[in-house]
């Protein structure tokens, strides 16, 4: 029996109680690793099937796309009909994206496996952080909020770093990562089994409906600077899981799978590292901070495409993952804040949304700018514009926080 909208039931045992945010947590990083486990592998599919860096690129959007789509149709279901269900469903759409792209031999299969985790991404990003925040006891909100930013961020790097790792130097390249992945979705399945739920009088799924997130008015004050600097920086993180592993090959001649995973995982790893500044910034001003410091990543990316050197790309991973976490952390604290409980998880997914067409959109332009132009000079135009609107939206945030409420 529960007493509001989020407690969690009495039945709970005392341990789950204590520890099923991080249980819960465990379960959104397995599934946000499936969504890059194919990042380092893009190159022995090329190899395999044959396409271009703009298939590439479209294979990736394909992915965003698909988070897009959930996020706008399904992002507040889980207000309604519990977060919990909605979680197993993300948990049954990985696994079905590890099926198909271990059956994979052509570029449509590379897009149904891509879309279908884009569906596990989209259900989970949004709900997941909602149900970590809620699982926690009160004396633990405050880490809970970064051990949910950590579990997105932390489990999108894991997944390049383990594929790029088996891939290198385990047998089956293009088949013992989705199996690994498969092993892993089904000990999550089994996690979020033994945790309960959080949303009181929560509806069965069959009675789930599409509804577009929506804004409470508490909370749409506080939405654009977060929504604006969830773009960039997930601008950026778009472009290290799409199309630096082609210019680490091609440009930088670094052929082994583990190493470029290593880089990927270096800009989420970074990411988590920038939200453990925010407690003591604060997440208002950590926004604006973190532009900044997004502005000197894109600067050090600039630097590497023009120079073809590797030392700028692994810094800009570092310093631009830092400040993409810093963004990130203080726009989800902001908004989980602001938001009334029956209305926090459409409220992070419209959150999402936005950072997902940071993901998509930039990122396509890029592979077709790479054709004509190359794809140095795609990505100096890339990070050229990406500055832009971290500078933008830095100034703007920095002028909301001078404006009296």
């Amino acid at each position: 029996m529960t007493d509001h909208r989020t407690a969690r039931p009495a039945t709970a045992r005392p341990s789950v109680a204590r520890t099923g945010y991080l249980l819960a947590a465990v379960a959104f990083a397995v599934c946000m690793a499936g969504t890059t486990l194919p990042t380092p592998l893009y190159g022995l599919y090329q190899e395999k099937i044959g396409f271009s860096e703009l298939t590439v690129t479209v294979v990736f959007a394909v992915y965003a796309f698909g988070v897009i789509g959930v996020l706008l149709l399904a992002g507040n279901v889980s207000d309604t009909v519990g977060r919990r269900p909605v979680l197993l469903c993300g948990l049954g759409f990985a696994a079905c994206s590890a099926v198909v792209f271990l059956a994979a031999d052509d570029v449509p299969l590379l897009l149904a496996g891509r879309l279908l985790s884009g569906f596990s991404a989209g259900l989970f990003t949004g709900t997941g952080t909602a149900y970590v925040l809620e699982l926690a006891p009160p004396e633990q909100r405050a880490r809970a909020g970064f051990v949910a930013t950590a579990a997105n961020m932390g489990g999108l790097g894991c997944g390049p770093l383990l594929s790029g790792l088996l891939a290198e130097y385990a047998p089956a390249p293009l088949v013992l990562p989705f199996v690994v992945h498969l092993a892993l979705v089904a000990a999550s399945f089994a996690l979020l089994l033994l945790l309960p739920e959080t949303v009181a009088g929560a509806r069965p799924l069959r009675t789930a409906r599409p509804h577009r997130p929506s804004l409470p008015p508490e909370v749409r004050r506080v939405f654009v600077p977060a929504a604006i600097a969830a773009f960039a920086g997930f601008s950026l993180l778009g472009l290290f899981t799409s199309v630096s592993p082609a210019f680490l090959t091609g440009a930088l001649g670094v052929h082994n799978l583990a190493a470029i995973g290593l880089v990927v995982f270096t800009a989420f790893f970074a990411s988590t590292l920038g939200q453990l500044l925010v407690p003591r910034l604060g997440t208002a001003r950590a926004i604006p901070l973190g532009c900044l410091v997004l502005i000197a990543g894109l600067a050090l990316l600039s630097a590497s495409l023009a120079w073809t050197v590797l030392a700028p790309l692994v810094l800009s991973a570092l310093v631009g993952g830092a400040g993409q976490g810093m963004g990130l952390r203080g726009a989800v604290g902001e908004i989980a804040a602001a938001s009334p409980a029956e209305h926090r998880g459409g409220a992070l997914s419209a959150l999402f949304v936005v950072a997902y067409f940071g993901i998509s959109i930039p990122v396509i332009g890029v592979g077709l700018l790479t054709g004509p132009v190359g794809l140095a000079h795609a990505g100096l135009v890339f990070a050229a514009c990406m500055a832009l609107l971290a500078a933008a939206s830095g100034a703007y945030l920095l002028r909301q926080a001078g404006t009296p409420a």
